[in-house]
């Protein structure tokens, strides 16, 4: 399977190791946990809990997955599927599924592979949705997200049976990436409603998340992002330049036009949450998938793509204990 979230260590101390390949998970989730273990395993006996979304969904699978492992007693294993689009935690002893599921734009899109997907441009399949869809079906409770893939200026729908890849097929318009994401969860929108039962599935939206790209916004240096940050912006209302306002409405709004048709999507807010943690982020220390240029490590600041992940533990952990305690109360209130 390969190693994902290496030893990390945040600016409060804490550290973390995991290594896959053998199984062996060492951190701080144990001491820090605020819920309770046997309750955790109880509610989610014999479910399936799936994530879908980008690499920061990943990153919240990955501390739940670290979570559970040190919770749940017995035999766990981890696995992929589906050219490795789909990851898998279980435990077979009490029957639970935590998987996460890879579709960073939701439809289909030109980062769909799991492995390589660095590219300059953003073209989907804007109605397109099924080829990933039709593997969440049998999920208990299903974690959406999508934000990070739409930051770039334009988004390209591709009109034609062409290559979401590139090439001469390709036909296309050219659409702003705020309409474009209003129309792909119009997309995903239609489709929960007509394919997931809410009375069996229970679903939940996480909110967009801070970037901390330009230091800036807080006072740092013209060239600076979150690398060397150590604590936290202690301004209150901070708002970072990275998170963008008019799509966290357009999520919103979709949501409350699903639960007007009876259908519920749980939006968990974790914007403002996430917006003063600067010095939350592994930036450099995380596994890269490509070695850095010399230019990154001669200027680490000036990179950007570092400050979009999370350490853990950390920040992730707060997303899943508030996750936790609405699927709890979803299942106390379905057994009343």
């Amino acid at each position: 399977m390969g190693e994902r979230i290496l030893s990390i260590r945040n600016g409060d101390g804490n550290h973390m190791v995991v290594t896959f390949l053998g199984l062996v998970l060492e951190n701080s989730h144990e001491n820090n946990r605020m819920f309770d273990s046997k309750q955790m395993i109880e509610k989610l006996r014999n479910k399936r809990l799936l994530f879908v979304g980008d690499s920061v969904n990943r990153n919240q699978w990955d501390s739940m997955m670290c979570m559970l492992h040190t919770s749940i007693p017995g035999e766990k294993k981890l696995g992929q599927g589906l050219n490795k689009t789909l990851y898998t935690f279980r435990s077979n002893d009490y029957n639970i599924s935590v998987d996460y599921y890879w579709a960073p734009m939701l439809v289909e899109s030109n980062g769909d592979d799991p492995s390589n997907h660095r590219l300059d441009h953003r073209t989907i399949r804007v109605k397109s949705i099924e080829k990933h869809a039709k593997h969440w079906l049998d999920a208990d409770f299903l974690v959406f997200n999508t934000y990070l893939w739409w930051r770039l200026p334009i988004i390209k729908f591709l009109k034609g049976p062409g290559s979401l890849l590139g090439g001469p097929a390709q036909d296309y318009d050219e659409v702003n990436n705020v309409r474009a994401y209003k129309m792909v969860l119009n997309t995903w929108s239609k489709w929960v409603h007509a394919n997931i039962d809410p009375a069996k599935t229970k679903m939940f939206f996480m909110g967009l998340t801070a970037t901390h790209s330009k230091a800036t916004d807080w006072g740092g240096k013209r060239d600076g992002s979150c690398y060397k940050e150590i604590e936290p912006v202690m301004k209150e209302g901070f708002w970072e330049s990275g998170t963008d306002l008019k799509m966290l409405r357009i999520l919103e709004s979709s949501l409350e036009k699903l639960k007007a048709k009876g259908t519920n999507v749980q939006f968990i807010n974790i914007t403002q949450l996430t917006q003063a943690r600067k010095d939350a982020h592994p930036t450099v220390h995380r596994r890269l998938w490509r070695p850095l240029t010399d230019e990154q490590i001669k200027n680490p600041q000036r990179s950007s793509d570092y400050c979009t992940h999370w350490c853990l533990p950390g920040v992730p952990d707060i997303w899943n204990e508030l996750l936790l305690a609405y699927i709890f109360r979803s299942i106390e209130t379905a057994s009343e």
